[in-house]
């Protein structure tokens, strides 16, 4: 794959134009001639098309308007039939049935007719995506839910580390362990007839459906996919289409254009003709007053323009709120296996933070509504989130998650309480101290300095944190890390102390929060000692006995919960009990949900597909081009009229 981006750097210069560019016409938004054209500017080029082997955002954009998946969401995040017509499971949940909408065509750049989608299309996605010499960074969504997957996966790995099998020892010398023999056929995923699509779970599975918007569960025409080779997905003409566009003109960082598919199954619900992309450089300064001139349809601003805007009588009613979302939750971690500098003393944070009174002084003292109006000065309670699943995201038995026992008082109360952590300070000083620790204790935050404004939050939190601890109990340390590669080097290498971290759910099932926390490959904050370690297996050598039984506790949780496949209200308490333990010890600090903030924008985002995960957020499809941009005013009254709808809706889709 590696060569495919290369490939890809090398069309930087050349335009790729297809015959449907004469749809298009001009830098005119709203509606040309009839046409609607939607225009935006962008400063990050995509990396690849290849949609089964990617994970980024931008190219997640481009892909989810070019392909559609079995299913799509309403914009109240009720799921429905896309190019899945209907489906069905076994009593067990352990065998999913789709049936495959007829009709529906693969067309190329130029909206030439190649072939017909059938259910052949998502086997050879399949097989392509669990090849591991095709390493797609998307292939862990097939990792214990479809049957044989990863094990087809672990045998193909193999086989490349091996050189067929040939070797027995890597360049090192070191043994190659053979893994036991693993056919496609064997995988769950099997094409019964043209139009009759079957997945066969690994283990009982309720929540399979929701995977399915995901890339990796994305269909490709399995003979174009074998003619291209390595260079699918290299440009726009290297893939086919089924989806809501058609990417007509592909001109690395410089512009894209994506037309209506004239051939989509459901094209009477695609309002914007056309979508143009303008690559510049500095995309992110220059959008707000693009928009302004009329130049583009939508532009995010930095929180240093809010104010401005807000007073200026020409601007103010041109400026909008973007949706809060639970797609993303950032908390706080400690890390729990220190691996900065010896000047920063890790030794003394190690003692620190395997004292759960120390942290219980830190996750009690920490405003975080204070902290966030350095991104949202005028209502940061509004992306306040008190558990690491966000209210709202997934309920069962009509019970949002956030409220089942174990977390209902956690997720409706604040874990800001001073006199409370001045309490657990006060226990911390007398424990450490006897412990042979250092006052004040260093705690090392780093951050991104590419992400807007985080350095600010890192600053108003150490002015917080050491204004109520005290500069004698703690010193924090903020340092920017570098601006590419930060996880790469920062966090997953342990270069930190306490440090703000996020996760995006990949299912609707309260299984995907606690990824971030997984006894193996940890490397959010180390609560295993070793990535190749399960907890329990030998100490952690940088754990206290205490912290090392918390861990096994929530481990045991943990599994516990995921064991539990034929009922969601017992499973959801089980995950809640998981979930309020690692709170309640402090072993993480909740903190808030995602959102881009304030825009300027003439869509409505309450008319387009809504889900937590996976690409609908990404889509086009539903929406329609405003003449006028979308008001303060009127997006909090669309906002509350939405989650009124949106509750209704989900119970109406419930009861069914």
């Amino acid at each position: 794959m590696k060569r495919v981006k290369k490939l890809l750097a090398l069309t930087l210069a050349l335009s790729m134009t297809a015959g449907l560019a004469a749809c298009g016409g001009g830098d005119e938004g709203g509606s040309t001639g009839g046409e609607s054209v939607y225009r935006e500017l962008y400063s990050s080029e995509v990396e690849t098309l290849n949609y089964l082997y990617t994970s980024f955002t931008n190219d997640y954009r481009m892909c989810a308007n070019m392909v559609d998946c079995l299913v799509e969401y309403d914009p109240y995040g009720v799921m429905k039939p896309a190019l899945a017509e209907s489906w069905e499971h076994n009593e067990d949940y352990t065998e999913w049935t789709f049936k495959i909408r007829q009709g529906v065509k693969w067309v190329n750049a130029q909206g030439e007719e190649v072939a017909d989608v059938t259910a052949n299309d998502w086997v050879s996605a399949a097989k392509w995506v669990n090849d591991a010499a095709n390493n797609s960074s998307n292939q862990y969504m097939y990792n214990g839910i479809v049957k044989n997957a990863q094990e087809y996966f672990n045998y193909t790995a193999y086989l490349l580390e091996s050189e067929n099998g040939t070797k027995t020892t890597d360049a090192d010398g070191n043994p190659i362990e053979p893994v036991p023999e693993v056919s496609f056929d064997d995988v769950g995923v099997k094409a019964v007839d043209d139009y009759t699509l079957v997945y066969t779970m690994a283990s009982p599975c309720t929540y399979f459906p929701s995977v399915l918007s995901y890339t990796t569960y994305m269909p490709v025409y399995g003979p174009f996919l074998e003619e291209q080779g390595e260079m699918f997905g290299v440009d726009n003409q290297s893939v086919l289409y089924n989806g809501a566009y058609i990417m007509s003109e592909f001109e690395p960082q410089n512009h894209r254009t994506l037309v209506k598919n004239p051939t989509y199954w459901d094209k009477d619900n695609v309002f914007i003709d056309k979508l143009e992309f303008r690559y510049n450089a500095s995309a992110t300064t220059l959008g707000p007053e693009s928009f302004l001139r009329g130049e583009v349809d939508y532009a995010e601003l930095d929180a240093s323009l809010l104010s401005a805007w807000q007073s200026d009588p020409e601007k103010q009613n041109q400026l909008s709120a973007s949706r809060p979302s639970v797609a993303f939750s950032y908390f706080f971690c400690f890390n729990f296996e220190p691996r900065f500098d010896e000047s920063l003393d890790p030794d003394n944070w190690t003692l620190a933070v395997n004292n759960e009174n120390f942290r219980q002084s830190i996750f009690h003292a920490l405003d975080r509504v204070n902290a966030l109006e350095v991104v949202e000065p005028n209502t940061p309670e509004n992306l306040l989130n008190n558990t690491i699943t966000p209210a709202t995201f997934t309920e069962a038995a009509g019970l949002d998650y956030t409220q089942y026992p174990a977390l209902k008082a956690i997720s409706d109360g604040d874990s800001f309480d001073e006199a409370t952590a001045l309490d657990y300070k006060a226990k911390a000083v007398e424990e450490l101290t006897a412990a042979g620790a250092s006052f004040p204790i260093q705690m090392y935050m780093r951050y991104n300095p590419a992400t807007t404004n985080w350095d600010k939050e890192c600053q108003v939190i150490e002015q917080q944190l050491e204004g109520l601890l005290g500069t004698d109990y703690i010193d924090v340390v903020v340092e920017a890390g570098p601006s590419t590669n930060f996880l790469s080097m920062v966090r997953r290498t342990g270069d930190y102390g306490f440090m703000k971290c996020n996760w995006g759910a990949d299912y609707a099932d309260p299984q995907t929060w606690t990824d971030p926390f997984k006894s193996q490959d940890n490397s959010y904050n180390f609560m295993a000692q070793d990535p190749n370690l399960e907890i329990g297996q030998k100490p952690c050598t940088n754990k206290s006995p205490e912290t090392q039984a918390l861990m096994e506790e929530y481990y045991a949780l943990i599994d516990a919960a995921k064991a539990i496949t034929n009922d969601d209200e017992a499973r959801y308490t089980a995950f809640a009990e998981a979930e309020a333990f690692l709170i309640e010890h402090a072993i993480v600090v909740p903190f808030s949900i995602s959102s881009s903030g304030y825009v300027a924008t003439r869509l409505n985002v309450f008319e387009a597909q809504y889900a937590p995960y996976g690409m609908a957020l990404q889509c086009f499809k539903f929406q329609k081009l405003r003449e006028e941009p979308m008001g303060l005013e009127e997006f909090n009254s669309l906002y509350d009229q939405w989650l009124k709808d949106r509750t209704a809706a989900i119970a109406a889709a419930d009861a069914e």
